[in-house]
């Protein structure tokens, strides 16, 4: 079907007071798993290509994005797609043509000031393309980096953000971490209560690999609206092929990238019943 918008997919989880679930996609297979999980559940998603991988494919956003564009079209249920943690301005301005419909720009490494400074003008630039964005404050959230366990944003600091940059969605520090492979982190739920009534845009949970399954919908209950996979999706993929391999001296990638692509497929569909943007509708 036709490429959906990612505001539409998020709009649709905001009214029914749930999440929108954004996958990271790396290799082709990823973007054909989170398609397939999503026909199997009903529900759609959003496909995430981050900065770091577009590094991975050559720095040519086309390469993957392409992929993904032409397996969104096949899928029968709604996928958008997504520029990730793009910290150039120029990568995130390419957004429109490569078919993204979001940008989550990363300004976060900047001092203040000046994430504010750029983040308006990729935020107003990209706007006028119709194109939805999403950022984070970076160190004010916290001096281990907002992305640290022990980062935290302060409500009144991120409505003055959101304020002054004019964002769709704010990435918010509230206890998750990057690149977790055992789900142990404990979410500040209470901060998340605090985070939503400050701020008027949709809350965005990074981390949320490490996350257990009873923290994540407390905090969809509380207000969380987008809910970012990436290592949760890599870790099932990654044991499978292991698993493949140890049982098979054959030599065909295929045999071992099919049973990635399954594993992968069935923890974003554990996801997408947990946690889906909205009630579920008969998958074809």
């Amino acid at each position: 079907m036709p490429l959906t918008a990612t505001s539409h997919i998020i709009d649709l989880a905001t009214r029914s007071h749930t999440a929108a679930l954004a996958f990271n996609v790396i290799t082709l297979e990823h973007a054909q798993a989170i398609a397939a999980a999503c026909e199997r559940t009903g529900l759609p998603a959003i496909l995430a290509v981050s900065h770091n991988a577009v590094r991975y494919h050559g720095d040519d956003p086309a390469v993957i994005v392409s992929a993904c564009a032409a397996v969104a079209r096949r899928c029968r249920l709604p996928l958008s797609l997504h520029l990730d943690h793009i910290e150039d301005p120029e990568l995130a301005a390419e957004a429109p043509e490569l078919g993204c419909t979001s940008v989550m720009f990363d300004a976060s490494k900047l001092p203040h000031e000046e994430n504010v400074r750029v983040t308006a003008e990729v935020t107003a630039r990209l706007h006028a393309r119709g194109v939805w964005v999403e950022a984070e404050l970076g160190e004010i959230g916290g001096k281990d980096g907002v992305h640290a366990a022990t980062a935290r944003t302060d409500p009144d600091e991120a409505a003055a953000y959101v304020a002054a940059t004019g964002v769709d969605g704010l990435a918010v520090a509230v206890g998750s971490s990057h690149a977790m492979t055992t789900r142990t982190a404990r979410l500040d739920q209470d901060l998340i209560t605090r985070l939503r009534d400050a701020v008027d845009v949709p809350l965005v949970l990074h981390g949320s690999s490490g996350v257990p399954e009873t923290e994540l919908v407390d905090a969809v209950r509380n207000g969380m609206r987008k809910i970012n996979f990436g290592t949760h999706l890599n870790s099932a993929f990654t044991a499978a092929v292991r698993d493949a391999l140890a049982a098979t001296d054959r030599v065909d990638p295929r045999r071992y990238l099919d049973a990635g692509r399954e594993a992968a497929t069935e923890a974003a569909a554990a996801q997408l019943r947990l946690l889906g943007p909205v009630r579920p509708v008969p998958a074809a």
